[in-house]
């Protein structure tokens, strides 16, 4: 299932940017509020974010692979 970020805002200064699902924010504000509590430390939980960033756009692009070869098949 590939997830396309088709919410976009315009942040000042950063210009627009795409707006994750809500599954995904919800995922991000635990960890933001397990660093705040201090049941995680800051830097695990910056870790775990950009890897689960990573992941998500490593899988988007192998579904996205997968389902162009199996179009031309």
């Amino acid at each position: 299932m590939v997830r396309a970020y088709t919410r976009r805002v315009q942040v000042p200064m950063m210009g627009e940017m795409a707006v994750p699902p809500p599954d995904k924010l919800a995922y991000y504000a635990g960890l933001g509020v397990l660093a705040a509590l201090q049941v995680i430390e800051w830097p695990l939980a910056l870790v775990i974010t950009a890897g689960h960033v990573l992941a998500d756009q490593h899988m988007s692009g192998l579904a996205k692979g997968l389902g162009e070869a199996l179009q031309s098949a």
